[in-house]
């Protein structure tokens, strides 16, 4: 968390950027006497609070890096050698072999640790500034405000603990983990056991909750920032995570009921052969909007495009994607909407995250951070009677069209196969992986087989536990 008031300068920046004020350009450059004239104004508190989205939508968290890239790695979802040419994927072959002490997986995951934390301050700073100006939006919008960034705060902590925290569903959940940062000043937070960071997480959401509850209208926007029902599903997220199934079943089943909020994606916008809703916005909870995720330098470009050569492209093994899939699934399937096999590869490329042909369609640069089929999924593991369990998972496969149920006696085997095939590109599978403690994992770079995590605990903690950052535990 150093430097961090270069990053406080970042969000003023953005808000400066946002609301188009270049008369702040004129005032002297201090953080408090900018902050003071941004919170002076209701366009400009709003300008400020969009500006954290903005951050979390960017390549360095959710539109690229904590999403599609380098949990996806870690969950062994793209091959990493090839027979022709035969070569290895270096630079991200040491991520999928958990190579934590290198300095490449080692670096990338220091600026994780600070992108987060940074967009933490931002959510800290904007709540200590909020409560310094009373009157200046009315209560309805300061509660909503307040509420927006009580759950980025809360998300950005959950991931990080899901990411660098102990195996949370063991005894190593008293073990110390990360800080939990409630300040917007700059200080130095104590580590933190990982159940303490959960009951913080805990309170944060149910703060937010609170908030949020008098207004629970949904549009196409509102997809992209806190709401009350996407906190109530992160709520459901955490609560599983933490592996108290009450809650999290009783979270989950709030957006069931309200499923119609969320309708399913249908055939119909999957087949569209020039614009394709392939990332099920309509289903979508909560995203981010990331826009550069068509660019250059874009994701797409970077990892998936079918132009890159064979040791450059993150991709799975074809074999092993059809064995996952039914021909039925339009996730996979007989559909290419989602994945191309191109003439110049034999096997398909990851399309999810492609351009359409309109450049007005709401869904376009959008990654999915939580989705309604993910709260049936919760239900379908957490509800105390297995027949009601899957039945919420058979619901999720026919709207996947998929027409024949599994059994009871199948739920958990087909829970996992599920994750496997929702998630691709979202970066969910591996903290899938990770909480259920999983000692060998699908190797989807493969025809067949699994990757060994490990036999022991301690040989897993060494594969799902992601060592703290050095500059971090270093001084303190």
């Amino acid at each position: 968390m150093k430097n961090i008031k270069t990053y406080l300068f970042v969000a003023i920046y953005t808000v400066i950027s946002f609301s188009s004020c270049t008369k702040y350009l004129d005032l002297q450059p201090e953080g408090k006497l900018l902050e003071e004239q941004v919170f002076s104004s209701p366009t400009n508190i709003k300008a400020y609070l969009n500006g954290i989205y903005v951050k979390l939508a960017g390549a360095p968290l959710y539109g690229e890096t904590l999403t599609m890239i380098y949990p996806e790695i870690m969950a062994q979802r793209y091959t990493m050698t090839y027979t022709s040419p035969k070569a290895v994927i270096s630079q991200y072959n040491s991520f999928s072999t958990y190579d934590y002490k290198g300095a490449q997986v080692s670096n990338k995951m220091a600026e994780i640790w600070t992108n987060s934390y940074n967009a933490i301050f931002n959510a800290n700073r904007f709540l200590d500034n909020l409560a310094k100006v009373p009157g200046i939006i009315d209560a309805r919008t300061d509660s909503t405000y307040r509420g927006e960034a009580l759950a980025i705060r809360a998300m950005m902590h959950f991931d990080l603990l899901r990411l660098f925290g102990p195996m949370y569903s063991t005894a190593d959940s008293t073990l110390l983990s990360i800080p939990y940062a409630t300040s917007g000043e700059v200080t130095i937070n104590p580590f933190l056991k990982a159940n303490e960071v959960m009951e913080h997480i805990i309170t944060d959401l149910s703060r937010a909750e609170s908030l949020l509850s008098n207004d629970k209208t949904m549009s196409t926007d509102r997809k992209y920032r806190f709401t009350y029902y996407s906190v109530k599903a992160l709520q459901a997220r955490a609560n599983l995570y933490r592996g108290n199934k009450t809650e999290a079943l009783a979270a989950a089943m709030v957006l069931i009921q309200n499923a119609a909020k969320f309708p399913w994606v249908t055939l119909a916008n999957i087949n569209d052969k020039q614009n394709p809703d392939k990332v099920f916005t309509t289903e979508m909870i909560l995203g981010v909007y990331n826009g550069d995720l068509y660019a250059s330098t874009g994701a797409q470009a970077k990892f998936f495009s079918s132009s890159l050569a064979d040791n450059a492209i993150l991709a799975p093994n074809d074999a092993r994607m059809v064995a996952l899939y039914d021909g039925n699934d339009f996730r996979y399937g007989n559909y290419e909407q989602l994945w191309v096999k191109p003439g110049s590869k034999n096997y398909k490329t990851f399309m999810k995250y492609a351009d359409i042909e309109s450049k007005t369609v709401s869904y376009r640069n959008t990654v999915p951070l939580l989705k309604l089929s993910e709260m049936y999924y919760i239900a379908a593991e957490c509800d105390p009677n297995p027949t009601t369990g899957v039945a919420y998972l058979n619901t999720v496969r026919l709207q996947r069209n998929l027409g024949t149920p599994v059994s009871a006696a199948q739920l958990t085997t087909e829970l996992t196969r599920e994750y496997q095939k929702e998630f691709f590109g979202e970066g969910q599978l591996f903290y899938y992986f990770k909480r259920n403690n999983l000692g060998t994992i699908p190797a989807t770079s493969n025809t067949t087989g699994s990757v060994l995590i490990g036999t022991t605990l301690d040989q897993m903690r060494g594969k799902y536990v992601v060592p703290i950052p050095i500059s971090e535990t270093n001084n303190r």
